[in-house]
């Protein structure tokens, strides 16, 4: 790979793409006799931020997955602006970028490297253009200074914020999040829940995260879904989850929580 160059153009202005929206339809997955979910159905608006909660091994991952276009779904379907989100037209059209829970960087390439090998790959400028992309992406993320620096050499939080430049660095029109604040200190899961939120005012992207962190859903969502039990058992606005009806969500958002006590009795059995 090429080294960073010496010099460094003016940060290309952040652009807005044209937000997209999503539609989930009946979806399910199976993998063989296991059924991860069955007939999850939601919307995310274009430009909206939309968090994804559950406990682990709901099956949140894999239906972001879906999203992604990385797998196909067993039954229903994912729309994206209009298209199956599995087609040809779909994968030309519409930039989606995934940033993986664990941050999925090449240990072998250098920061800069990193960002700029999806470019590089589909020849998305001149390496002029593809650098001005890069640091505009670095700047943004306030990483600048570790362009020549290798994963390796980088903590939790920094690995996971240059995930979500590399991400930048493709223009997406749906940016979607796996776990973004997973194995965080408060302090730096704050400041994530910053950047997706200031992410989505600067280029106007559609956001879908997957996550289990409260906070995160309070801070920054539009609106949050639920999905538990297999199914879709809820979809809300972050004001509703403080005194949250549903006694499962109560419990999955403060496992303190009695969630026999007749208050949540009476509510379960009105909902």
């Amino acid at each position: 790979m090429n080294p960073v160059p010496a010099s460094s153009p003016p940060p290309a202005p952040g652009n807005k793409s044209p937000a997209v929206g999503v539609s989930v339809e009946g979806l399910g997955k199976s993998y063989g006799s296991l059924e991860v979910f069955k007939d999850v159905t939601f919307s995310v608006e274009p430009g909206e931020i939309f968090v994804l909660m559950g406990p682990s091994g709901s099956g949140k991952s894999v239906l972001l997955r879906q999203i992604a276009g990385l797998e196909a779904p067993t039954s229903g379907r994912v729309m994206i602006d209009g298209h199956d989100a599995n087609s040809e037209a779909t994968r030309d059209h519409v930039r989606r970028a995934l940033v993986f829970q664990a941050g999925a960087l090449f240990n072998s390439l250098s920061v800069y490297d990193n960002l700029a090998l999806y470019p590089r790959e589909h020849r998305l400028g001149s390496e002029s253009e593809i650098k001005g992309k890069v640091m505009h992406a670095l700047k943004i993320l306030s990483l600048a200074d570790t362009a020549a620096v290798f994963p390796s050499e980088l903590s939790g939080g920094m690995k996971k914020r240059v995930a979500i430049a590399r991400a930048l660095v493709m223009e997406p029109q749906l940016l979607l999040y796996d776990e973004p604040t997973s194995e965080l200190d408060p302090v730096m899961s704050a400041t994530i829940d910053e950047i997706i939120g200031s992410l989505k005012d600067e280029y106007g992207v559609t956001t879908l995260v997957v996550s289990h962190d409260r906070d995160l859903a309070l801070n920054i969502a539009d609106r949050v879904g639920f999905l538990m039990d297999h199914r879709l058992i809820k979809v809300c606005r972050p004001s509703d989850l403080r005194e949250p009806a549903d006694p499962r969500i109560a419990g999955f958002l403060n496992p303190k929580i009695d969630v026999k006590h007749p208050r949540y009795q009476a509510l379960e059995k009105k909902t």
